[in-house]
């Protein structure tokens, strides 16, 4: 069995070119694919994904949803529900909507899935504190059973990778001297 940080990617690059079993779309309760993360998803998978979502139809915030991916790379897109369409993402609300990500891939048996810093963008939540709730929660997936090998954080720009990296670093070491008990860290 591979270690944890063998099985958390940080990355810079385009999510939607990503070639994993999923990719996770930073997406609104209504599941409207509009701006941002969601926009690009739509644009290039293709009008099939949005036309899914349409029959899912609205989900409760915190919750995730799963689509086929489209024109995409990805098989799948899981729409990961952190917040209102035009509202903010609240650190529940994205623990939650991660979490939920994670247990959707592992009932479907999926081996790889990639997620944005969901919330940062359009929801304007803080991108330290995005990296340090999705981060946990990855890792605390992948200490329990579950089908997946890898977690990849797919990050815009060079910023945001070295804030996921650093705060990923911080927790491996908080994981590994026994003070993972220590939650909301």
């Amino acid at each position: 069995m591979k270690s944890l940080a063998d099985r958390i990617l940080i990355e810079q690059g385009d999510l939607t070119e990503k070639d994993t079993d999923a990719i996770v779309n930073a997406a609104n309760n209504d599941l409207i694919l509009g701006g941002g993360v969601a926009g690009a998803i739509r644009r290039k998978g293709g009008d099939a994904i949005q036309s899914e979502c349409n029959e899912i139809g609205t989900i409760p915030v915190g919750y995730a949803a799963i689509t086929s991916g489209g024109k995409l790379k990805a098989r799948f897109v899981i729409h990961a529900a952190s917040m209102r369409l035009g509202g903010a993402t609240t650190a529940e609300a994205l623990r939650n909507s991660t979490a939920h990500s994670l247990r959707i891939a592992k009932e479907r048996g999926l081996k790889s899935i990639a997620f944005p810093a969901i919330g940062t963008g359009i929801a304007g939540f803080p991108l330290e504190e995005c990296a340090k709730i999705m981060l946990r929660e990855a890792a605390e997936h992948l200490r329990g059973e579950t089908s997946l090998e890898r977690v990849h954080f797919v990050l815009f720009d060079e910023a945001a990778k070295e804030i996921f990296e650093r705060t990923w670093k911080k927790l491996q070491t908080e994981l590994t001297s026994g003070a993972a008990g220590a939650k909301g860290a």
